[in-house]
């Protein structure tokens, strides 16, 4: 959850206020009980505002304790200089929320409060209601939520293995832009790193984790040509090279480029940015590393967002086809797709029981092998940052992921490529606007409804909101 700071605006006159303080505090206090059962951190401010002084130092004083927002509560008619210079005192992202009860014109004063703050150009959110309703405090989440996931960009740095693959230009950010806009550094990795320290990685623990792998997935299949078992403790290894080198620079999130000299040369880095995106290896529990295949930056960096609302792993895909008699889009990458998707289970030995590892395909002579599942069905959050004429927007919408009988899923999977991961994906978007639309091949998605946080990321980010329906 989000850490939440509240400061409640009164009246200027003393002989206002003095009458007033009791009411205040009763609303704030249940604004705040409120709030905390929700399960957000609350930082209440010291004393209710009624001067200037106050109005800056209550504020900084809740600055200070590094909130995701800051809500300003309006309980009575507020003084609304006051909220300037609260503002003005903070940095979070602000959410004006006035108390509705008709004995008192809160509303009148988040509205005064919050015209002013239009006329100096103060971004803000808004929100009205009893301080105890549960929707209120949903309301206000949904704000701190998108905030913090916001906040969380801010000093990170995104790992680029290798450089532009094959041409495909979404997947190369400008570094500046990223720096001032999102507040993400970009530390350039050559691929010959991730090679050499392979080769040095710890045999021992490779073969442990291959053991694992044939233990615990429903098969591994070799062939004795693209996938061995060397192939696969290669692809392993690669793993533990990039999870030295993660520690090492103080990554927080990372994509691969891959294709070609990898794919062509080495191995194809399937199993290592599986293993990456996924909350468990063959030593336990771990928390996920958003991985990007091919390197793409605006894909990573929408996962990276989307890990921080949902705290689950992101699925990265290809839009590969459309099943126009079926009305579902087959979203299948030959990297990426975390283990955790085949079934969303806490258990990892419920996800991999679904997961087939199979000789690569003919795109990758190098050989390796390449995580088959097809994704569990579920209400999903899809997605990604795309860029028009240089400027960001977020192109989003609602789906569902589906999975049919054995026979089905085999038949829609054979029409593309069998040997890689599917999630067949009903999206609340006519398929001709999404078509049309839509800015770069990658998608990614996230399980439940997220559409009211990402709103409100995009309205913090001062990015373009592009959401998709049928309606």
């Amino acid at each position: 959850m989000a850490r939440i700071g509240v400061v409640s605006i009164s009246d200027g006159r003393g002989h206002v206020h003095a009458r007033n303080a009791s009411f205040i505090q009763s609303k704030q206090d249940a604004l705040v009980a409120s709030l905390r059962a929700a399960g957000h951190e609350v930082i209440a401010g010291a004393d209710l505002v009624a001067t200037n002084d106050l109005a800056v130092s209550v504020a900084r004083e809740v600055a200070a304790a590094d909130v995701d927002v800051t809500v300003l509560y309006y309980a009575v008619w507020s003084f609304p200089h006051f909220t300037m210079l609260a503002a003005d005192a903070t940095r979070s992202p602000l959410v004006l929320v006035a108390s509705t009860d008709p004995t008192e014109p809160g509303l009148v004063g988040m509205l005064a409060a919050g015209g002013a703050l239009d006329q100096i150009g103060r971004e803000h959110a808004r929100a009205w209601g009893a301080p105890d309703d549960p929707e209120l405090a949903a309301t206000i989440g949904v704000h701190a939520k998108a905030s913090a996931a916001v906040s969380s960009l801010r000093g990170s740095t995104f790992g680029r293995f290798g450089g532009r693959p094959m041409g495909m230009n979404t997947a190369v950010a400008n570094t500046d832009q990223w720096m001032r806009q999102f507040g993400v550094d970009v530390e350039e990795i050559d691929q010959y790193e991730l090679v050499l320290r392979a080769d040095k990685a710890d045999a021992s623990e490779a073969r442990a984790a291959r053991e694992w792998l044939e233990r615990s997935t429903a098969g591994v299949h070799y062939d004795g040509d693209k996938l061995t078992p060397e192939l696969l403790e290669r692809q392993i290894r690669s793993y533990l090279a990039i999870r030295e080198i993660i520690e090492e620079r103080s990554l927080d999130f990372s994509g691969i480029k891959a294709q070609p000299e990898l794919t062509e040369n080495f191995a194809t880095m399937d199993v290592t940015e599986a293993l990456l995106n996924d909350p468990y290896d063959w030593r336990g529990p771990k928390e996920t590393h958003v991985t990007a295949t091919e390197a793409d930056m605006d894909g990573a960096l929408t996962m990276q967002l989307f890990k921080q609302l949902s705290g689950t792993p992101v699925l990265f895909a290809d839009v590969r086809h459309y099943h126009a008699d079926r009305d579902i889009w087959d979203l299948c990458n030959s990297g990426q797709h975390a283990t955790w998707f085949a079934a969303r289970s806490d258990d990892p030995a419920e996800n991999l029981a679904r997961v087939n590892l199979y000789p690569e395909v003919f795109f990758f002579p190098a050989g390796g092998a390449s995580v088959q599942h097809i994704a569990a069905p579920g209400e999903m959050t899809l997605g990604r940052l795309t860029r028009e004429d240089g400027e960001y927007r977020l192109q989003l919408m609602l789906g569902d992921f589906e999975s049919y009988d054995a026979e089905t899923n085999q038949r829609l999977v054979d029409q593309s490529t069998p040997e890689w991961p599917h999630a067949f994906a009903r999206l609340d978007a006519p398929g001709e606007v999404f078509l049309s639309k839509f800015g770069a091949n990658h998608i990614h998605a996230i399980p439940g409804d997220h559409r009211a946080e990402l709103r409100a990321v995009c309205d913090q980010l001062g990015v373009r909101l592009d959401e998709w329906s049928r309606g």
